[in-house]
């Protein structure tokens, strides 16, 4: 996991991969994204966690089952590029 991770609500989470906000949410708690704090009824996640379970999605690909496990397809995918 990055130093300094990206935290966003699933509404700004939606906004930004143009989905709707229930689907995000439900994509957020299907995979166990990374929830990095909550406060009241808002939770903040890890924006490239959340980014890497729709990546997995749109390309009809297997979503990696833990946080940890996405961290390395990332670096994989990174190190490839």
């Amino acid at each position: 996991m990055p130093d300094r991770p990206e935290r966003i609500t699933i509404a700004a989470a939606a906004v930004r991969l143009g989905k709707p906000e229930p689907t995000v949410r439900v994509w957020a708690s299907r995979h166990h994204a990374r929830k990095l704090l909550k406060l009241g009824k808002t939770a903040w996640y890890d924006w490239l966690d959340i980014a890497t379970i729709a990546r997995q999605l749109h390309r009809g690909e297997p979503v990696p089952s833990t946080p940890e496990e996405r961290d390395e397809l990332r670096a994989s995918l990174s190190a490839a590029a």
